[in-house]
Parts: C-alpha cells; structure tokens; sequence
C-alpha cells in the first residue's frame, strides 16, 4: 500500500485563467481540490513541492494530505498540465477521497528475480507490454506498485494480467479480457555464422588471388 505524502498549499481567493496566470506570476503552481461531498478549492502551490513528487514513479497512483489553513484534504492528482517548453506543472487537479472510495488508478509494474528468469538467462529480452496496469481499488489499499514474479519465465513467454497475484480487494479495472502485462522475448541479435576450416582456406585463397589482380592492375596502370 502507498504511503501518503503531505503537500501544503494556499487557499485562493479568486478561480479562473486569469487568477491562475497571477499565481504563476507570483511564482507559484494554480491547482484545485474537487469532487467528494466538499465544494471545489482553489489552491496553489510550490512548483519546487509539487516537482518533487511529480518527478516519482507512481504519481498518479499517489495518495496526499494537502494541508490548507490547518485543515487536510485527502486526494489524488488525476491531471497535471505542463508547460510546453520547460515540461514543468502549471496546473493540477486533485480528487478528494476518503477511505472507502473505490477508484481506477495506474499503478507501476516491478518485477522481482530477474538474474533467476530462466528466458532472461539464456539471451531473453523483456518485453514490457504495459509500465502501467490500471486496478480498481480503494484509496487507502492502492497498491504502490504491481509486482510479478519471473523466476519461471521462459523465452517466449507471455504473463497476463490472471497470473498476478492482486492484493485483497484489488481488481483490474479492464474485466473484459485477459491481457498481457509482459513477454519474455527472444534475442534480436543473431549469431554470426561459423566457419569451416575448409572454407576458411578457400576464403584466404581468394583473397589472395584479389590482392594479386589489384597489385597487378596498379603496375599496368603505371606503365602506361
């Protein structure tokens, strides 16, 4: 289950474009708290505080205490915009929730016992078919990342979402069929071909004789 981490942030007085590019004017982050049985709020925040965080694996799986005027919001981000240029958060969305709220997130894949994966072992490659695996769950039971186990995976292999083992009360939010998750793959890089000893002196030779035409050709060419 995902820790929750603590933002701070200021209430805004006034929503809105033309508030949000004063916030970040004043060098601050316009965001907002909705949903749940609250009214919406206006905030702002640090950029340095939210870069942080948006800088984490498991973003928008991550559960924070935004803390306004003394009071804590329980939430996720469910939007970040960026700026086009410098790929930093000019605006968030936040979603209240309590304990008992099921939600969809995207939750991280990690895999454990990679040197033991029998495919990877022998040349394998892994092939990760989702980073992400979208579950449906509570918001206090979000799982921090979905692991699966490779210490059975061999070339050629596909591990679908029914062969992960999900936490109690965790669920994919795709239901409708059994996707993969990640394949072990097999080598890309062929093998250069051997040769025969036979065929190595026959390759020599003719190597030679090509040497011997060029070197010939050069002196007819100095002559004349």
């Amino acid at each position: 289950m995902v820790d929750t981490a603590i933002l701070n942030a200021v209430a805004r007085d006034r929503a809105g474009k033309g508030a949000a590019r004063a916030e970040r004017r004043a060098g601050r982050v316009p965001a907002i708290i909705y949903g749940g049985k609250g009214t919406p709020l206006p905030i702002s925040l640090s950029p340095a505080d939210l870069g942080v965080e948006y800088a984490k694996t498991g973003f928008f799986s991550q559960l924070f205490d935004i803390e306004v005027d003394g009071a804590k919001h329980r939430a996720l981000c469910r939007d970040v915009q960026l700026d086009p240029l410098s790929d930093k958060p000019i605006h968030a969305d936040f979603l209240r929730v309590s304990a008992a709220t099921r939600i969809n997130v995207d939750v991280p894949v990690a895999f454990i016992n990679e040197e033991e994966c029998p495919g990877l072992r022998r040349g394998g490659v892994l092939n990760m078919v989702r980073h992400t695996v979208e579950l449906n769950c509570q918001a206090d039971a979000i799982p921090s990342e979905l692991v699966i186990d490779l210490i059975e995976a061999d070339i050629g292999d596909s591990i679908h979402i029914s062969h992960i083992k999900l936490p109690d009360g965790v669920q994919p939010a795709i239901t409708d069929r059994d996707f993969t998750v990640v394949t072990i793959a097999a080598p890309t890089i062929a093998a250069e071909p051997t040769v025969e000893e036979g065929e190595e002196a026959e390759i020599e030779a003719e190597e030679g004789a090509e040497a011997a035409e060029g070197t010939q050709a050069s002196e007819a060419e100095s002559e004349s």
